[in-house]
């Protein structure tokens, strides 16, 4: 289909006047809506091979029936037909998160913001506004700090926390979600004492005199996640509607959400009915019996007309390295003895993927240790092997520090790194500590998998971090912090040009996701889903990007946000 979109293409750049029609000597469709007078990349070989960089495009029934020049546009203007002149603004693909969660972000929007907090009295000074604003005595929850980015990089103990919440239980996620800072009401209402056991793949930080101290790591967050009451539906949905709003506003037309429960299935699909959901959501289900059993038992579900797939199961096989549950092949640097968590053990992990395999899923599995890496691509050769799937499309998600030579297995089993440029950004003033110099050079390697190549989609693993996509790009291009620090970047041999980094964020997530026929590019025949932004994103100077704004956002050729 790409071939065919690509001719169509060459055709409207070369023949403008004559525009693109629907059969030989038919008049074109009316567009629902046209767009003109911009520059638009297409990341298609026909944009590089006629030379020309387009003006226009047509949309019609969610489709894109015409690229080209503004005249061969008009002609598939109607009575009903929306015009929009971009006044030379850049029209992309729209931007696809390939890894998120977005019923996440919509609960942290909700929740007590904690990103970018200086201190454990910054996180308690903001819990006591929260308290103060609404009192009660429901949960106090948040998310968002970082222990690595305090002047004293240690975890905070939970006497600090009860000073300012009393007996209101509390619980604070960290900003990666595998750790969180619970209060004293919190621990006893959870059942955790002196006495209780260590969760499998999971870690109750205590004193040395035995005591929790209100820290607690990937697992063992579970043990007080579990008693929180459920909200209502309509607050369940209110902050779904919450998060795909932002994501609008941040040029984002698809998401692939992360651990989704079969009862957020059903309700994904209640919005698509309703044609609430507002965006393209690719689903993978939680590893959990609740969402695998009806959920395998199912089967995939396929958009058709819709907006919401379901096509994938995601497994962990590690913790995440700021909290040092990430599984590595030898010890932290910073914590002799210590290798991190197993989340998963590898038999469960290889029964989940056998069965999930054999009922069509792809299989997305959280690995951010080269420890973890390692375990997953050799469970994937071997069950990969034994199920003989064609075109299976494993995923591994994040895939953040590879022993090099790991590298090569990508391509070998054809297996696609989903991975986030912002994680590197954010790890790499401490990342050395955690790892030593040795380890550094299979970390965020981004441009040593292009070069193998291994297929690649880019996200932000937001709320774990910001939503935006454009700071993913600068950090693709960079590896720098928005000061431009450190000078020439941080392992920069790694970085990416802006092509790749914009086509990683579009066409390789479409690919990710089974779509690329129809996804990721602007050709006719592919979906109307784009972005419009008031800068180029791919020939600006690098620091353009983090000021650069977002215009307009079309999903299915319907604008969803307008700036303006």
């Amino acid at each position: 289909m790409r071939v065919l979109a690509s001719l169509c293409l060459v055709a409207c750049l070369l023949f403008p006047a004559t525009g693109c029609r629907d059969g030989a000597g038919a008049d074109p469709v009316q567009a629902d809506l046209i767009m003109t007078g911009g520059q638009v990349l297409t990341l298609t070989d026909a944009e590089a091979d006629a030379g020309v960089r387009p003006t226009a495009v047509a949309m019609s029934d969610g489709r894109i029936v015409y690229v080209g020049d503004d005249a061969g546009a008009r002609r598939y203007s109607g009575d009903l037909t929306r015009a929009i002149d971009l006044k030379g603004k850049f029209v992309v693909p729209g931007f696809n998160d390939s890894h998120c969660h977005l019923y996440g972000l919509g609960k942290a929007l909700a929740e007590i913001n904690l990103n970018g907090t200086i201190s454990a009295e910054d996180v308690v000074s903001r819990v006591a506004s929260a308290t103060a604003e609404v009192p009660g005595d429901g949960w106090l929850q948040g998310r968002g700090w970082d222990q690595n980015d305090w002047p004293v990089q240690e975890y905070p103990d939970r006497e600090l926390l009860d000073e300012v919440t009393g007996s209101r239980p509390a619980l604070l996620r960290r900003v990666d979600g595998h750790a969180a800072w619970a209060n004293s009401a919190a621990l006893e209402l959870a059942g955790i004492s002196n006495d209780t056991a260590d969760p499998a793949g999971g870690a109750i930080i205590r004193n040395r005199q035995g005591r929790p101290t209100g820290i607690l790591v990937d697992n063992a967050v579970d043990l007080v996640r579990e008693v929180i009451p459920e909200p209502e539906p309509a607050e369940v949905e209110r902050r779904i509607l919450l998060a795909i709003d932002h994501c609008l506003q941040n040029g984002i037309t698809g998401v692939h959400t992360a651990g989704v429960s079969w009862r957020r299935v059903q309700l994904y699909r209640e919005l698509d009915a309703a044609g609430k959901l507002g965006l393209r959501v690719y689903g993978m289900l939680d590893d959990k019996p609740e969402a695998l059993e009806p959920g395998l038992a199912h089967g995939p579900i396929l958009p058709e007309d819709g907006f919401f797939t379901l096509r994938a199961v995601k497994l962990y096989a590690d913790g995440a390295l700021g909290s040092r549950g990430a599984l590595l092949l030898d010890d932290y640097q910073d914590r002799p003895g210590h290798r991190g968590l197993p989340v998963t053990g590898t038999d469960h992990m290889a029964q989940v993927a056998r069965q999930a395999g054999r009922a069509g899923f792809q299989i997305c599995t959280h690995a951010i240790g080269d420890g973890a890496n390692r375990v997953v691509l050799d469970m994937y050769a071997e069950i990969l092997g034994e199920l003989a799937l064609a075109d299976a499309r494993w995923r591994i998600e994040h895939a953040q520090i590879l022993a090099p030579a790991d590298i090569p297995r990508f391509v070998e089993l054809g297996v696609i790194a989903a991975m986030q440029p912002v994680h590197c950004t954010s790890d790499m003033d401490w990342a050395d500590e955690r790892l030593g110099t040795e380890r550094l050079a299979g970390c965020y390697a981004w441009r040593s998998l292009v070069e193998s190549g291994a297929h690649l989609c880019w996200g932000t693993d937001f709320p774990v971090e910001a939503v935006s996509p454009l700071a993913g790009l600068y950090s693709a291009r960079t590896r720098t912090h928005a000061d431009g620090t450190p000078i020439g970047g941080w392992q920069p041999q790694e970085c990416l040009d802006g092509l790749t980094a914009l086509e990683l964020y579009t066409a390789g997530s479409a690919y990710a996701e089974f779509r690329e026929d129809d996804m990721g590019r602007i050709a006719p025949g592919f979906v109307a889903d784009l972005t419009v932004l008031d800068g180029d994103p791919v020939g600006c100077a690098d620091g353009d990007l983090l000021s650069m704004q977002i215009e307009m956002t079309v999903v299915d050729g319907k604008v969803a946000y307008l700036r303006h």
